[in-house]
């Protein structure tokens, strides 16, 4: 292995030599401290704020008429920001739709696919974000299949990963979905998309994806993967901010599904105020929106992806698997007394990193009170995301230093305690 430097000066070297360093300016970076959660909301941001601005000023100037005079009008956000999302996922312009939030879009997605599916068991991992659990079952009970029976939980064999294998185990030709993360909320796994959506068409059932921990920071290629259907938010890498507009996407293929969750504003635009009773869907995944557009939650989107598009996500990526090497390798030198729960191989690790801690709840809460922003996850994991947007190498060398200082200071009054009870 080469000679790793683990100087501050080295960090810095990493930072100046950065093709990304514009980007850094464009956001609201703590002046003292480093912001290290990104995946869970991402920092506001000049452009965001922006678009948001503009927005406002357009409902002060126009009132209703900013639905068809705005620019763009609002009456068009959901599909003109499908489309542009699109250009980072790997997707066809119509198949994608800014709309809902991720768990309203779980539910339509997943009971349009119930629908259609031959089977009735959905597969689905231990380590998913909860919710995606509490939407599919109750998708699975309002069609009368019961999840004590028909959801298929496959099972971590370390508590932190899912193997390929064991998921090939659980899908069978009974299966109807396949639902899995494209990275592991705790953990950071990065999930083989492809390789998964290959395995459930194998068995004449439908591949979905829940992406709300890569989109912005990870390539995709939904389209040509085939890959059925696919949800995510905005207000993690993407920085649209807190209660940003989710979304969706459908392959081309399954356009003629009638949607699940049928609403207004998934109506075909011809005739959607024509107010006639029977729904007549738009056109591609604009089709599954129900509700009227937020149009300040989605505004924001806009500048966000004015960022991701100038930086271009294969060169997010490049410098989030470096980021994220330096924080493991700086945490293998410095940190003997932490593990890293995240794969090690870069093409198994999304954005971030989560470093293991028996005192993990404890250690988050003492690096906040030093101004280094990360999260704590049940039930050991100090999770720290180095976003590409803003984090730099110098950063991630300071989040490994304070989590040093708050160790050594834990063990001195440690020691302290011990020793005062010496009689």
């Amino acid at each position: 292995m080469d000679d790793f430097d683990a100087s501050r000066a080295a960090a810095r070297m990493r930072d100046a030599e950065s093709s990304l360093n514009g980007l850094r300016e464009r956001f609201s970076v703590p002046k003292d401290g480093v912001y290290a959660d990104g995946n869970s909301l991402g920092l506001h941001g000049q452009d965001a704020a922006a678009a948001l601005e503009s927005a406002v000023a357009e409902w002060r100037e126009l009132g209703i008429e900013g639905w068809t005079e705005a620019e763009p009008p609002w009456f068009e956000y959901g599909e003109r920001l499908g489309a542009r999302l699109a250009g980072i996922l790997g997707a066809n312009e119509d198949e994608c739709v800014a709309t809902n939030s991720t768990t309203v879009n779980i539910h339509a997605l997943v009971g349009t696919f119930l629908e259609a599916a031959d089977g009735d068991q959905v597969v689905v991992n231990e380590l998913d974000f909860p919710t995606d659990h509490y939407a599919i079952r109750a998708q699975m009970r309002a069609r009368g299949i019961d999840p004590a029976e028909n959801l298929v939980v496959v099972e971590s064999r370390d508590g932190r990963t899912i193997e390929f294998d064991d998921v090939v185990d659980a899908v069978t030709d009974d299966t109807a979905i396949v639902f899995m993360p494209s990275v592991l909320y705790r953990s950071g796994q990065l999930l083989d998309v492809p390789r998964l959506t290959e395995l459930a068409h194998e068995h004449d059932a439908y591949a979905g994806f829940d992406l709300a921990h890569s989109v912005g920071v990870v390539p995709h290629d939904l389209h040509d993967a085939d890959v059925d259907f696919a949800v995510w938010c905005s207000y993690k890498y993407l920085n649209a901010g807190p209660g940003a507009i989710g979304g969706l996407y459908v392959h081309e293929d399954h356009f003629d599904l009638p949607p699940a969750l049928a609403g207004w504003w998934g109506h075909e635009n011809e005739t959607q105020f024509d107010m006639r009773p029977e729904f007549t869907p738009a056109s591609g995944a604009a089709a599954w929106q129900i509700g009227t557009v937020p149009v300040f939650a989605a505004a924001p989107l806009f500048g966000t992806l004015d960022v991701t598009e100038a930086a271009g996500i294969g060169s997010l990526r490049e410098r989030s698997v470096n980021l994220t090497d330096y924080l493991i390798r700086l945490v293998d030198e410095r940190l003997p007394e932490c593990d890293v729960g995240t794969p090690i191989d870069a093409d198994r690790r999304g954005g971030h990193v989560a470093v293991e801690h028996p005192n993990a709840e404890s250690l988050s809460r003492e690096l906040r009170e030093r101004g280094v922003v990360v999260d704590f996850r049940q039930p050991n994991v100090v999770r720290v995301a180095p976003s590409p947007y803003y984090v730099g190498f110098e950063d991630a060398w300071v989040i490994v230093d304070e989590l040093r200082s708050v160790l050594d200071a834990d063990e001195r009054r440690t020691s302290s305690d011990e020793d005062s009870h010496v009689t």
